[in-house]
Formats: structure tokens, sequence, C-alpha cells
């Protein structure tokens, strides 16, 4: 690969982001499913059409989440 041939400090001092990365995917995620369970329940208990969007948004932020933390474990897989 042509950045093995650097002369610089990057490639031995730089750090990953991946661990900052997976803290904040998991209390996405956390967050996602617990807003998502309130907001179907709100959804039920009231009948209104605006909790169900809620849910569904804050079910598609848990997905995203989910989603990342696989993808950051595989980065980590390969290291």
């Amino acid at each position: 690969m042509w950045l093995r041939d650097r002369e610089g400090t990057e490639p031995v001092t730089a750090r990953s982001a991946l661990g900052v990365r997976r803290v904040l995917s998991i209390v996405a995620l956390v967050l996602g499913v617990v807003a998502a369970v309130f907001f179907a329940v709100q959804a039920m208990r009231t009948g209104e059409q605006v909790w169900v969007w809620e849910a569904a948004i804050a079910a598609a932020v848990a997905v995203v989440a989910a989603v990342d933390l696989l993808i950051i474990r595989r980065r980590r897989e390969t290291r």
C-alpha cells in the first residue's frame, strides 16, 4: 500500500475513534429503543398519529445505531 512509505508521524501516533464511536452508538441504541417503546405505548394509549411517527423515527435511530455497531465490530476484527 502506498501509505506505508510515509515519513511523517501520523501512522505511528494516529488514534482510532472507534472506541468513542462505539460508546455513542450504544447510547443511541439504548435511547432509541426506549424512546420507540415509549412512543409506541403513547400511540396505543392515545390513538394519535403523531406518536406513531415518533416511534418510527426512534426505531430508525436504533436500527442505524445497531448497524453502526456491527460495522465497528467488523473493523475492530480486521485490525
